[in-house]
């Protein structure tokens, strides 16, 4: 069995966005784990390895800079990705300065999301070798 490029927690309120990164970080060789709530995603960050965050910036009940800010409360070192409608300069500054590292405003190019995925992850993997 061939390892997986890397564990992904794959935050998303829309069931068919949902669907289709999955789909698409699965065929790249990445396991995705999609909760169905911020609530359920805070525990399994809390209870898993994941090798990377997938951020949507417009969760019910709590935003997506609100859940990056909750997450850097107990693990500083796991990467997070915005992968959003929000478009504007301040969205992406607000998910920057909550601690997020990228950010890819959706529609993108499929290519465009995998790529940053593979980036982040390996900058984390340089940076924190033992994770």
């Amino acid at each position: 069995m061939q390892p997986t490029a890397g564990r992904i927690l794959c935050t998303e309120d829309d069931a068919d966005t949902r669907e289709l990164l999955t789909l698409l970080l699965t065929k790249h060789g990445f396991d995705v784990v999609c909760p169905l709530n911020t609530v359920h995603a805070i525990e399994l960050a809390k209870a898993q390895h994941f090798d990377l965050y997938l951020v949507d910036n417009w969760m019910p009940g709590i935003s997506g800079p609100g859940l990056t800010e909750k997450l850097r409360e107990f693990d500083t070192k796991t990467p997070i990705l915005f992968y959003s409608g929000a478009a504007f300069e301040s969205d992406k500054e607000d998910a920057r300065l909550a601690g997020a590292q990228g950010y890819v405003v959706k529609p993108a190019d499929h290519e465009v999301l995998i790529a940053e995925v593979v980036r982040l992850i390996a900058e984390s993997r340089s940076q924190y070798p033992s994770n």
